[in-house]
């Protein structure tokens, strides 16, 4: 349900009514998905957010509670599957607290129940809130009778047949214990069991699981006690109901017995006096979370002395003497492991940490995007600072990470006190991890700034790039070859035969050739192929070993270089030999054949730069050369006019125009067989000059180029 943002206290008796009848609905259907069948819809903190409404709403009309209310309820309902067990004690739940400030009130209360003056005088035991299945081992003269789940609080799963399968529990207790001992904790799943299951499941072809807490649950409610068994399940000893005598008068001391009997205790676990020390705890378990083999969600503190605890009591389904600390539900420490850097089909290279397993938001999080070079240094895309300066992320940093619905999760910060001493900033490459071509940042040409994406310059050779290229390729308004669709092209490309390779684009035209030879490699012997298919395609193939000279570029998948670009660097060169020399010329930004690029008007410097990258790439030329054996692209043809003065003449306007706009008049050169061009060089034939030219026309004075007016220009273009 949808959380109203109307305050509490400003709601009328029946909208709180109405509000607080579908908050108990909501959430009896949540805990009966999160307790009951071990399947939760929502996140821990969405169902907290939940919670909090309903207390607020219920603290606001008390008169309203209800009796299915949330608030005077205690887990779910036990499965029928399952035989069930009261509790001789009921298994309560904790008050949740989210904030320092909301420790301090707990703290407080308790102080102000007793009638004590906060001297620190009362000591507080703080250990790990271990996120998994709470449960209650009964034992009786020694020996493990019945084990239950929580439940509803009052009876829970009688589960004892699985649980004798677990390895951490005893299932008999050393002399001298009392006679009927209860003794309560978590089951729960390591995280690297947990990752280990997974990676099995996906061996098999299964379906994976989502955390170690659910996984552990549906471990533990299966009716075949062999499962359970396979599963490798541990538990925490932390409570207890019915003890027919008391081993200890404390909490940590109740702890202690229990680890004396055999029982695994938490090692984080310790006795603190002051709200500081407290706070100071719970930081210092958060920063040991990733390192830690079991999800924890929190930090459990509880009055340690047995008979203050008692003078405390209970609330009607949570102790007055304990609550649990929350971490952040969507925030977690963990420590990033390596970064690998991932490739796109647009050649764009993203860094991805790879961080030690970490529960965030209810799923468990491998892997956070670092975005981009800046973002690990600590830069924001706008150049602002998102970080401290000393903030950059390296490899072995133990770092915040943030996940918010489905949104990919991301690295917020770098706890600086857990660097280790002499970490290294981490080198961003400068070359394609995965086809080793130079990878490069484009800059803006308006704005001066370098792109945020580092991208490789490989096109045809780069593997991450190469089906996209391919695909592109054989597009309608590239070389439009019939037959050869994207399934085409992934069969082609992902094919075990080398007679039926195509990687690189020179591959579709020697298919045919490499058909040639035993029958078991004939590509019309393989299913979704025939021999009218194979021939309708071997002609389309053919049918394209001459181009047009602008479909020839476009097919080449130049990033910037669409059919318009292609078009103007088409009719600007004339033929692929003259534009293919220039293109390599022109990685010289210094020299004529760049001034010539970039000043060809509709290019601009951002696209010249990704095509002078293109070529600078020796692997790119190789893969075009060997086309070039296999196709032929046509000369661009001339415009068709019976006569005009200004036929392959190179033309630049500047200034005003007054008698059209610069569109017509670059369409009206274009028609008569003149080059437009944004720059002026030597190979400029006239400049056009309006009101207000400046610099263009001032350098076509210093080259000596011919200069005229808009109405010069008319004359002599005839009108």
């Amino acid at each position: 349900m949808t959380i109203e943002k109307t305050p509490a206290e400003m709601l009328s008796e029946a909208d709180a009514a109405e509000e607080l009848a579908l908050l108990a609905a909501a959430l009896a259907k949540h805990d009966a998905l999160y307790h009951a069948k071990d399947a939760p819809e929502i996140s821990d903190a969405d169902y907290d957010v939940l919670k909090l409404r309903n207390a607020a709403i219920e603290a606001e009309f008390p008169m309203l509670v209800r009796e299915d209310s949330p608030s005077r309820r205690v887990g779910a309902a036990p499965s029928e599957i399952f035989q069930q067990i009261p509790h001789a004690r009921p298994m309560l739940s904790l008050d949740n607290t989210f904030s320092d400030e909301d420790v301090r009130d707990f703290v407080h209360s308790v102080y102000r129940f007793l009638g004590v003056l906060p001297d620190n005088s009362i000591a507080f035991t703080a250990e790990p809130k271990i996120d998994g299945l709470s449960m209650s081992l009964r034992y009786e003269a020694g020996r493990l009778v019945s084990a239950a789940t929580r439940g509803d609080g009052t009876t829970g799963e009688n589960v004892t047949a699985n649980i004798r399968t677990i390895k951490d529990i005893p299932q008999t207790l050393p002399p001298g214990v009392p006679d009927v001992v209860e003794v309560r904790g978590e089951v729960y799943m390591g995280k690297s069991d947990f990752l280990a299951l997974n990676a099995q499941m996906l061996a098999l072809g299964r379906q994976t699981y989502v955390n170690p807490r659910n996984t552990a649950a549906g471990s533990l409610r299966q009716l075949d006690p062999t499962v359970t068994a396979s599963r490798k399940l541990k538990f925490f000893a932390y409570a207890w109901g019915e003890m027919s005598e008391m081993p200890g008068d404390t909490q940590l001391g109740m702890v202690k017995a229990f680890e004396a009997w055999g029982f695994p205790v938490n090692p984080l676990m310790q006795r603190f006096s002051s709200i500081e020390a407290i706070i100071a705890h719970y930081r210092e378990i958060g920063l040991e979370r990733p390192d830690l083999d079991y999800d924890i969600d929190g930090v459990v503190y509880k009055v340690d002395r047995l008979d203050l605890q008692s003078r405390l009591g209970f609330r009607s389904r949570s102790p007055r003497w304990a609550t649990a600390h929350k971490f952040p539900a969507e925030q977690a420490f963990t420590i990033v492991e390596k970064i690998d850097i991932q490739v796109g089909r647009t050649g764009a290279l993203t860094p991805v940490a790879r961080l030690t397993p970490i529960t965030v938001g209810g799923v468990v999080v491998t892997n956070a995007t670092l975005h981009n070079a800046d973002y690990i240094d600590g830069i924001g895309n706008g150049g602002e600072r998102i970080r401290a300066p000393d903030h950059d992320i390296r490899i072995g940093d133990t770092v915040i990470v943030q996940r918010a619905g489905d949104v990919i999760p991301q690295v917020l910060d770098v706890v600086m006190e857990k660097r280790a001493l002499g970490s290294v900033r981490y080198a961003f490459p400068k070359t394609c991890p995965v086809c080793g071509s130079h990878a490069v940042r484009e800059r803006n040409e308006k704005t001066g700034k370098l792109d945020s994406v580092t991208r490789c310059t490989g096109g045809f050779v780069c593997r991450a790039q190469a089906v996209e290229h391919l695909k592109h390729f054989v597009s309608r308004n590239a070389f439009d070859i019939e037959g050869l669709g994207a399934k085409q092209v992934d069969f082609f490309f992902e094919a075990e035969d080398e007679t039926l390779w195509i990687k690189t684009a020179p591959d579709i035209f020697t298919l045919e050739q490499r058909q040639g030879g035993s029958a078991l490699t004939k590509l019309e012997n393989i299913d979704g192929f025939g021999k009218v298919s194979v021939k309708k395609l071997y002609d389309a193939i053919n049918g394209r070993r001459q181009v047009s000279l602008q479909r020839f570029i476009y097919a080449l998948g130049i990033r910037h270089c669409g059919e318009t670009t292609a078009k103007l660097l088409a009719r600007h060169y004339g033929s692929y030999a003259a534009f293919s020399d220039a293109m390599q010329a022109a990685g010289d930004l210094g020299s004529e054949a760049w001034s010539d690029l970039n000043g060809i008007d509709g290019i601009g410097e951002v696209v010249a730069r990704a095509i002078v990258e293109f070529y600078k790439e020796p692997r790119n030329i190789a893969v075009v050369g060997r086309l070039l054996l296999e196709v032929q692209p046509q000369d661009a043809e001339s415009p068709v006019v019976s006569s005009s003065p200004v036929v392959g003449k190179t033309v630049v306007f500047t200034g005003s125009l007054e008698k059209m706009t610069r569109d017509e008049a670059k369409a009206r050169a274009e028609s008569l067989g003149a080059k437009v061009s944004g720059s002026v060089s030597k190979k400029t034939d006239i400049v056009v000059a309006g009101p207000g030219a400046g610099s263009k026309l001032d350098k076509a004075r210093e080259l000596g180029v011919q200069t005229m007016d808009e109405d010069e220009w008319l004359v002599l273009i005839g009108g």
